[in-house]
């Protein structure tokens, strides 16, 4: 029924895009892409829920007690953007570089087909905010209005950089890995650069730790359950000056684990080498981005899989070590994700000069309208 996409519903869809592109907004921030989209969606006819956990919005198509998901995402990201294209950002220090923008048109373009001919069920495209911090799943689960759409199963993509352009990755089990970042904050006191031995320098503590830190990372493959990482993302010792012996330091790492059960033990692992190392130093240590793993259910797996039969299929980079917080859902539905080739030679996720390929609008949008066929006719067939 909706195996065929028309040049006017990808022209939409890829003009969509390059105006989200031009004007991207960051995690929690996406009110006029929300308003953009929200719009959009009523002019194609569906019920739009709008606020979903802050600025999410909900397009609900066709009707039945059990509703297919199909989520994409919001939010750009905080870096400068170095390509070219004629959609480059217009805003400075924001762009959208993981390609969310693309799976934005992506679902518009499923929206064109499913407002010409109503789907034989209940589907709901979920434009899900924040999810570059991790906070944007959670939010629009514990909002209220989040059951009384009816979601059954969900299902998603994430366009991949390094594989062949189109190729689909899917598999059931871990697909991305769970991840936080801790804050440490180092204090002791401060001293004339003259007299540094009147002071208390957090200097020593600050360059032991960033090596030691690093150590907790483990050199086995990715799917191995032992696989933890640990990366250094930012570190400060004092101010910029050369008459003061500084009192403070601040780091940042990013700890990440193939599943939610080995992130305790990483993380009370790095916890009590950093108090170990801190010494007399005061220390405070919080907890930000902090992403769940997401593991694809077979159940959602059997549906992507009759969605892409026939298709290229690859099995490089999974499961991801980016962390998604699509995995979520996974605690109150069936969902599975499914990574798309972006080509060999693009550039990777969060380089300055990344751009969602176009051509990927017509193969995601057609995996997914295949899968709401699917959805309909074997796995909750409509009365």
């Amino acid at each position: 029924m909706f195996d065929t996409l028309t040049e006017v519903d990808l022209t939409a869809s890829r003009a969509l895009r390059h105006t989200l592109h031009r004007a991207p907004e960051l995690s929690g921030q996406e009110g006029t892409t929300a308003g953009l989209i929200a719009a959009r969606m009523r002019a194609l006819g569906a019920e739009v829920v709008t606020g979903l956990g802050g600025t999410g919005v909900a397009a609900i198509f066709g009707d039945g007690a059990d509703g297919l998901m199909i989520r994409c995402e919001l939010d750009a990201l905080p870096i400068d953007e170095t390509g070219t294209p004629d959609w480059q950002s217009q805003v400075p220090g924001v762009a959208h570089l993981c390609g969310h923008d693309g799976h934005m048109a992506i679902l518009d373009a499923v929206a064109q087909r499913l407002a010409q001919a109503t789907p034989r069920t209940r589907v709901i495209l979920l434009f899900q905010p924040a999810e570059e911090t991790g906070a944007g799943a959670a939010a629009v689960l514990a909002d209220p209005r989040f059951a009384a759409l009816g979601a059954r199963m969900a299902i998603s993509l994430h366009n991949m950089p390094g594989l062949p352009l189109g190729a689909v990755g899917l598999r059931a089990g871990p697909m991305n890995c769970a991840s936080r970042g801790l804050k440490i904050t180092l204090t002791g006191r401060t001293a004339h650069a003259s007299a540094p031995e009147t002071g208390l320098s957090p200097g020593t503590a600050l360059a032991a730790l960033i090596p030691a830190l690093s150590r907790l990372s483990r050199d086995v493959p990715t799917e191995d359950p032992a696989f933890r990482l640990a990366t250094v993302t930012h570190a400060r010792l004092g101010e910029p000056t050369f008459g003061v012996s500084p009192g403070t330091a601040e780091l940042r790492v990013t700890l990440r684990s193939l599943l939610d059960d080995q992130m305790a033990a990483l993380e009370a692992e790095a916890r009590a080498l950093i108090v170990d190392a801190a010494g007399p130093l005061s220390v405070d240590i919080t907890v930000h981005e902090a992403f769940g793993h997401c593991v694809n259910h077979p159940e959602a797996v059997a549906l992507l899989e009759q969605s892409v039969a026939g298709m290229a299929r690859t099995e490089q980079g999974l499961p991801m070590r980016a962390s998604e917080d699509f995995g979520r859902y996974g605690a109150v539905l069936p969902s599975a994700m499914f990574l798309l080739g972006s080509g060999e030679s693009c550039p990777p996720l969060h380089a300055p000069d990344y751009d969602f390929p176009d051509q990927l609008i017509a193969v995601g949008a057609q995996i997914f309208l295949r899968a709401v066929d699917q959805w309909a006719r074997d796995l909750r067939p409509q009365a």
